[in-house]
């Protein structure tokens, strides 16, 4: 029986977690990608919480009228602004399964630009 698109994703997302893991010192910067929408989420494993988040679908970025790629690098700088303003400057980038390609290495461009290393 043939593998479903999402079946290989959260295997693939599996083997990256494996590795990549949040503290309060170096967070991980979560992707997720709809067809729609892109999502953004700095997350503290250790703690369990969400210290920052930014999409697609914030009024600054929903309004402007741009691609998907573009909306994707605004996410990715909205999201090093917000992550600047909790005092994180360092991130653990996890592409969540998704190629680094297209929109998931707009949103990681646009953070870089904003300030965040990775």
């Amino acid at each position: 029986m043939a593998v479903s698109k999402q079946d290989r994703r959260n295997k693939i997302r599996k083997r990256i977690r494996k590795d990549i893991v949040g503290t309060e010192s170096r967070p991980r910067l979560s992707v997720f990608r709809s067809n729609r929408e892109i999502y953004a989420q700095i997350i503290d494993d250790v703690e369990g919480k969400t210290l920052a988040s930014a999409s697609s679908r914030d009024k600054e970025i929903a309004s402007a009228s741009a691609d998907r790629k573009e909306q994707a690098v605004m996410v990715g700088k909205a999201i090093a602004e917000k992550a600047k303003k909790a005092g994180i400057d360092t991130i653990s980038f996890d592409r969540g399964g998704y190629l680094y390609h297209g929109r998931v290495k707009s949103l990681a461009e646009g953070a870089r630009e904003g300030g965040l290393k990775f």
